[in-house]
């Protein structure tokens, strides 16, 4: 993972909040430091991690302070968000830690999460708390594409029994061959809707129905609508623990899609859609979301 860095596009010129923030940025930087390091352990991981947690919730009263200060019209709305995850995300974060025994891989999922949601939460809703707009709304998660990577890689090592290359950050929604198509959508904080494109080539599909039925002689008449969806769960369950997403609806048969369809709906504009690849299959992931209109 790269090194997490502050950067000026931060700023909301606020110096108690961006003094904050950048702090933030060097703790979770920290962490990321202390994973690479191969004498780091297990105490080195959890008193790092109890320091940025203390810190988050310091930084939350202080801002939440600020944000009454001035009478800001979204105050509630703004602290759920933070109540969110602090009850929610860090305490799921947490869990995992501790049944891992603080294990580099759990770490390296804390770190993740914790620079994609601060990353997220600072150029839209702390933004606004100024009174400016989302900064780089097409930044979507095109500098998240190494976190996203990592988390096709171990899903599709966990459902497929194989590691996956990425090979295109421009797919294009080119044909991948025979294949399954899947959408999922799920919510995020803030009033944010996060939608999913999934094509699996269908030797991959093949792989996780023998791992489903436990043989290995699955052919292609063997795959059925529950199998598919259960695959298709599985991927999207694994997906959305990076997003840190609010729990996702069941997926249902309507959520399958024909290569048609699911060219039609590429063409709605999905601006992080990434193909990987090896020597079993292709797999494409596309990424969208937007705001919903309270």
């Amino acid at each position: 993972m790269e090194r997490i860095v502050w950067d000026e596009k931060y700023n909301i010129g606020v110096e108690v909040v961006d003094k904050a923030h950048a702090k933030l940025f060097r703790i979770i930087d920290k962490l990321l430091e202390n994973l690479q390091d191969v004498t780091s352990n297990q105490h080195t991981y959890m008193e790092g991690i109890k320091y940025l947690d203390a810190y988050a919730m310091k930084h939350f009263s202080e801002e939440e302070a600020f944000m009454r200060s001035i009478h800001y019209s979204r105050y509630a709305q703004h602290k759920k968000i933070h109540d969110n995850f602090r009850d929610k995300t860090l305490l799921s974060l947490k869990k995992d830690l501790e049944l891992s025994g603080y294990s580099s891989v759990a770490v390296q999922r804390f770190v993740e999460t914790m620079s994609l949601w601060l990353s997220e939460h600072i150029l839209k809703a702390d933004q606004a708390i100024v009174g400016r707009k989302a900064v780089s709304k097409k930044r979507d998660l095109s500098s998240q594409i190494a976190a996203i990577s990592r988390t096709i890689d171990r899903a599709t090592t966990e459902v497929f029994q194989t590691e996956m290359k990425l090979i295109n950050e421009k797919y294009k929604g080119l044909n991948i061959g025979d294949a399954y198509y899947c959408r999922q959508c799920f919510d995020v904080e803030g009033g944010i809707k996060l939608q999913i494109l999934l094509g699996v080539e269908e030797s991959l599909i093949l792989r996780g129905a023998n791992r489903i039925v436990r043989r290995k002689t699955v052919q292609k008449s063997d795959i059925t609508t529950a199998m598919l969806l259960k695959i298709f769960e599985q991927m999207f369950e694994r997906i959305g623990r990076l997003f840190r997403a609010e729990e996702e609806s069941a997926l249902e048969k309507e959520n399958l899609l024909t290569v048609e369809e699911f060219r039609t709906e590429f063409m709605k504009g999905y601006p992080c859609s990434l193909l990987y690849s090896n020597k079993v299959g292709h797999l494409a992931f596309c990424y969208r979301n937007w705001r919903v209109r309270t």
